[in-house]
């Protein structure tokens, strides 16, 4: 992971110092679990918790010898007890401590991430409240369609991290689950009753049965929950990336005081920011791959998970952190242009109230077809002259669609004027707003 996109507090969760005291974290839970079983003398038992420690460096030193991460940390645990030492890693394999002590690390790192989805989300409602009735023009395709407004844009933001906020949370359940089965997880050599015991100190849920890993499709779950949220956050940045662009510019990300867009060209203002999260995004899903391909493991365990595991863990957890925060940062401080995108919406001469005119004309008694037929043919005019050159609006400052519409006889005949005007009302297209506002922001 690149050192710039960490931030302290979950790159904290993810050190090898991280790992290993996780590690210990389960082992002390075991051995609290032993005591209160009367299987191991409580004396042994408090002096390991209180005196067990390691050291990175020796882990290291011994790991070049014996080639085994889990003996070199159990050997350099040993090294800090005395005759007590006996009964530490007792009755447990190496993924006892290992798949146990990462769902400690998974926990605590998921719990960022929901804090800063939350964050976000905050963010989000702020100034989606802002620019409620903040006009601008909806587009499909990427062409002009029909007047929405910024607010509503930011409640589909807002409801999308809704959405990811409860499957993180259900995604906690899933993932937050430790054991103490033993090798193949027969519970041979350590009774239920000790990883129950040893799980309720964790914090953590028994899984209800392993083999001699905790199952990756766990893990698996995680690793789509993760690429489905940077999926939405890419799709909000896209988003500000388009609004960025010279010929919209309805919206930009904030640029300070003293920031520069380009070496060669002084002009230039950058979407960087969201472009930075656009390719972050490709990062954390590609991470999704080698998490489900990690499901099937040679009968009740090989290795071949571990490597992937080892870089796709912290790397999707750091990336995920960053990107939200550097996300909620291009919201709360978005630079918005109001009147540039009542001008964008104006920029078509009319013909974002196209769809009024046509669902006015059937409840005239006229047939659909022939409604598209007349409501179309005056639309390609417009076309046909903004491609010209030709103002949008007249002297009087109406737009050239309205303009053909009411010169329009076969029109006419069913519409008067004032209905044809009243079909270019921008409140028609606001008037659901405050009832959307509280389906969304409940």
């Amino acid at each position: 992971m690149v050192e710039r996109y960490s931030r302290p507090e979950m790159a904290e969760k993810w050190t090898q110092h991280a790992r290993y005291a996780a590690w210990l974290e389960v082992e002390k839970a075991a051995v609290k679990a032993w005591a209160k079983l009367g299987k191991i003398p409580q004396e042994d038992a408090d002096k390991i918790v209180k005196n067990a420690t390691f050291s990175v460096e020796r882990i290291e030193e011994i790991e070049a010898v014996t080639k085994h991460d889990l003996i070199a940390f159990n050997t350099s645990v040993s090294e800090s007890l005395g005759d007590e030492s006996r009964w530490f890693h007792y009755g447990m394999t190496s993924s006892d401590a290992v798949d146990t002590g990462v769902a400690l690390q998974m926990r605590d790192s998921l719990n960022i991430v929901i804090a800063d989805v939350k964050m976000m989300m905050e963010s989000i409602k702020v100034r989606a409240q802002e620019h409620k009735m903040t006009l601008m023009v909806g587009r499909s395709h990427g062409i002009h369609g029909e007047p929405i407004t910024f607010g509503l844009t930011l409640a589909v933001w807002y409801d999308e991290m809704a959405r990811h906020l409860l499957n993180l949370e259900q995604t906690m359940e899933v993932i937050a689950v430790g054991q103490i089965s033993g090798a193949m997880g027969n519970f041979a050599h350590a009774p239920l009753e000790l990883e129950e015991y040893a799980m309720e100190e964790l914090g953590l849920k028994p899984e209800p049965c392993s083999n001699q890993v905790i199952h990756r499709d766990r893990y698996a779950r995680l690793a789509t929950a993760l690429a489905l949220l940077a999926s939405s956050v890419e799709k909000f940045a896209v988003q500000v990336r388009h609004l960025q662009r010279t010929e919209v510019y309805e919206a930009e990300e904030f640029f300070a005081k003293g920031q520069k867009g380009s070496s060669a060209m002084p002009h230039k203002r950058n979407p960087i920011l969201t472009e930075n999260i656009t390719g972050l995004a490709r990062m954390i899903r590609a991470y999704a791959a080698p998490a489900m391909e990690n499901v099937a493991l040679w009968h009740e365990r090989d290795i071949s998970h571990s490597s992937t595991e080892r870089f796709w863990l912290p790397d999707a957890f750091i990336t995920m952190d960053f990107m939200l925060h550097r996300m909620n940062s291009v919201i709360a401080n978005l630079t918005v242009f109001p009147e540039n995108m009542m001008k964008n919406l104006n920029l078509t001469g009319g013909l974002v109230f196209s769809q009024r005119v046509l669902l006015e004309l059937p409840l005239q008694g006229v047939s659909r077809e022939d409604a598209y037929r007349i409501v179309q043919r005056n639309a390609m005019k417009v076309w046909e002259e903004i491609q010209a050159g030709r103002a949008t609006t007249n002297e009087a400052g109406e737009s050239l669609y309205l303009n053909h519409l009411l010169a329009d006889e076969e029109l006419r005949k069913s519409l008067s004027e004032e209905q044809i005007r009243e079909c270019f009302n921008f409140d028609y297209y606001t008037k659901n707003v405050d009832n959307i506002f509280k389906r969304v922001f409940k």
